[in-house]
């Protein structure tokens, strides 16, 4: 029986979405008032809208499309996200080098600082990587904001590779995501194993050859994964089971 590599995604498996935007909000306050100006309560109130406003489907697909490469991409977000908080909060904007570069800043300090894992979750990590499984994430977020989160986790040891679109050249909008993130990690597709809370995802990793673990909140019903659990921490529990885990 083969031993799969684990491919875990981060918001909605390892971390909670909801719990971290809360966290986020206080700690760009923390750092962004004493900086720019401003009192602390605007600029998380400010981050909640902007954040919200980007993250927006629409909104976010035409982001997409209107920077279709990667670094544009990437430097647009943080130079209109910092712009569209500072003129919420009523301070002026940072120069455009030195507004990417604090952008960055906030968020090498916000992503190390937040604690926002599911109940299990570090455990469950753990214990697979105890039992043999080589792991890396196949996540949205850049791997930058990846190494942050893992870290505060105290995790990253355990991970290789922290798969974000920028070490693949391409978004997570497709089954050309996982194909290219299972070539770099040199790896068959039938030997991997990619966890996701998104039905969309989980069905783009079958698409590229891959099993699929699909995290479901209870009473959600519908998967295109292979199989289903509530959360992480049943991962080790269920890779028992089969034998996965030695």
């Amino acid at each position: 029986m083969s031993w799969p590599t684990i491919f875990l995604d981060d918001g909605g498996v390892m971390n909670d979405n909801v719990v971290r935007a809360v966290q986020w909000r206080r700690l760009v306050g923390e750092l962004l008032a004493p900086r720019l100006g401003g009192a602390r309560e605007a600029w998380s109130e400010a981050n909640r809208v902007v954040s919200e406003r980007f993250f927006e489907p629409d909104a976010w697909r035409e982001r997409l499309e209107s920077y279709p490469e990667l670094g544009e991409l990437y430097r647009r977000y943080l130079l209109d996200w910092l712009a569209g908080m500072c003129e919420l909060v009523g301070v002026t904007t940072p120069s455009e080098e030195d507004a990417v570069e604090l952008a960055r800043e906030v968020e090498r300090f916000v992503t190390r600082r937040v604690r926002a894992a599911f109940p299990g979750a570090v455990d469950a990590i753990r214990a697979l990587h105890a039992g043999s499984h080589a792991l890396h994430t196949a996540s949205g977020e850049m791997s930058s904001e990846l190494e942050g989160y893992l870290s505060g986790m105290g995790v990253r040891e355990l991970f290789g590779k922290l798969y974000g679109p920028d070490l693949v050249g391409v978004t997570k909008t497709g089954p050309e995501y996982y194909e290219r993130v299972f070539a770099d990690a040199g790896v068959r597709p039938s030997d991997s194993l990619v966890v996701d809370d998104s039905p969309a995802a989980a069905g783009w990793a079958r698409e590229a050859g891959a099993r699929t673990v699909l995290v479901l909140p209870a009473g959600t019903d519908g998967s295109p994964a292979d199989l289903t659990i509530r959360s992480l921490a049943e991962l080790p529990r269920m890779f028992a089971r089969c034998g996965w885990i030695g």
